[in-house]
């Protein structure tokens, strides 16, 4: 387990390997959640898109930063089929 010291900013600096074993790269994000118990959960943040994003960015009027993995594909169309997503 490891052990980090918070600074007198009440910040925490998580050592290289942490971020690693997140799959976590610089200028990335964390997302935290509050558990039971004084506990968090640490996960890396996901950046999240919309049905008509996805949609567009298959009709060619919105160009992605880089192309959609099928998996990326997939995951959109589940999370929008269960209402996850926001629809802007």
């Amino acid at each position: 387990m490891a052990s980090l010291a918070v600074t007198t900013k009440g910040q925490v600096t998580l050592k290289r390997d942490l971020l690693q074993h997140l799959g976590i790269k610089p200028g990335e994000r964390v997302d935290f959640e509050k558990l039971p118990g004084g506990e968090l959960r640490v996960r890396a943040a996901r950046p999240t898109g919309t049905i008509d994003g996805f949609l567009h960015a298959i009709d060619g009027k919105v160009k992605p930063k880089k192309p959609l993995s099928i998996e990326e594909m997939n995951n959109i169309a589940a999370a929008g089929w269960a209402g996850e997503l926001d629809d802007e």
